[in-house]
């Protein structure tokens, strides 16, 4: 896959997901990165669809509840870190059940995400460009 993309609907945005979920292997984490609105949460759409592990509509911004786990067969977490402002807080996610066996997570707001982990890591950043494009860079 290309180290940039722009995609100019949600439904590219989606697709690019999709191909990129072909080339992930547990366990591997998606750090994702970008403003509110940069289209993280679009991405994932595409990611677990592509994966398998639940339809697109399925997949919802874990804000609220932090993390989500997906498909029964392999394991695919989804967590958002955006309301995690310090260590502790981080702590009281639970992600250590996460990295307890492989799976494929992917952190939204992968910024705040503090720990060292053997795990390989592929890092994405999204950029809201105007209307409905954005670009996704692999940093």
């Amino acid at each position: 896959m290309a180290e940039e993309a722009i995609t100019h609907s949600a439904e590219e945005t989606i697709a690019w997901g999709r191909a990129l979920a072909e080339t992930l292997k547990p366990p591997v984490l998606v750090l994702l990165s970008g403003e509110l609105g940069s289209g993280k949460t679009t991405l994932t759409k595409g990611i677990v669809a592509g994966l398998h592990a639940a339809e697109e509509d399925e997949v919802t911004s874990p804000t609220f509840t932090l993390l989500h786990e997906y498909g029964t067969g392999s394991r695919v977490f989804h967590g958002d870190l955006y309301r995690v402002e310090s260590f502790h807080d981080f702590e009281t996610l639970g992600l250590e059940d996460v990295f307890a066996k492989p799976a494929i997570v992917i952190l939204e707001w992968s910024e705040k995400f503090p720990l060292k982990t053997p795990w390989p890591q592929i890092r994405l950043r999204l950029e809201h460009l105007g209307g409905d494009s954005r670009k996704i860079s692999r940093l």
